[in-house]
């Protein structure tokens, strides 16, 4: 039904119309601040926040296919995705310094990957930062946040729940169970689980 309907207004909405629609969701989606692949698929759950502004920022390679969100920090931050690559529904991908996927991954939906500590370890530290923030919005030096860089090998699988940690690389064609939390590197070709995930079986 929706799917007629939307041909139908192709046809009776004046492209100039339709145009401006798409160009008013592309600045809502915050499009004109990344660089995007072609055949990019973006849904109503996708949310982009490009806080540092530069569009090299946030790169996304052909046929992707991005329904959670991707958000960088305004003191830094850089995601890159591959080619023909599925980020599921609530997945959050979080960067204060480099999350690189390869091509043909797959993330299942609630995954969290963050690159970042987000906040200060020192609690003074922290509520004075807090404090500035809510004046002053986001800080645009990180201060005493660590940051370390992720990398996710081409052909891997993330299926629900799990949590990738900064500093971790994901070797080619691993998996990671569900609800698995990854803290150190993957070797490739290697099913990991658990909490801290830990391998448990080896693949051909």
């Amino acid at each position: 039904m929706i799917g007629w309907l939307r041909k139908l207004i192709f046809k009776i909405i004046p492209p100039i119309l339709i145009q401006q629609e798409v160009d008013k969701y592309k600045n809502a989606m915050n499009l004109q601040r990344i660089t995007i692949g072609s055949n990019v698929n973006l849904y109503s759950t996708s949310k982009i926040y490009n806080l540092g502004g530069k569009i090299s920022d946030i790169i996304v390679g052909d046929e992707t296919i991005i329904m959670g969100e991707l958000c960088t920090f305004k003191y830094g931050g850089k995601i890159e995705i591959g080619s023909r690559c599925f980020i599921g529904e609530g997945t959050r991908i979080w960067s204060g310094e480099l999350v690189k996927i390869g091509n043909d991954v797959l993330i299942s939906h609630n995954v969290g990957i963050v690159d970042t500590n987000a906040h200060e370890l020192d609690a003074d530290e922290r509520q004075q930062r807090h404090i500035e923030y809510l004046k002053n919005g986001h800080h645009v030096d990180k201060a005493s946040i660590q940051t370390r860089s992720i990398t996710i090998e081409d052909n891997v699988w993330i299926n629900f729940g799990a949590i990738i940690l900064k500093g971790v690389t994901i070797g080619k064609g691993s998996i990671v169970a569900a609800g698995a939390v990854v803290t150190k590197d993957v070797e490739p070709w290697t099913v990991v689980a658990g909490n801290p995930a830990v391998v448990v079986k080896r693949l051909k």
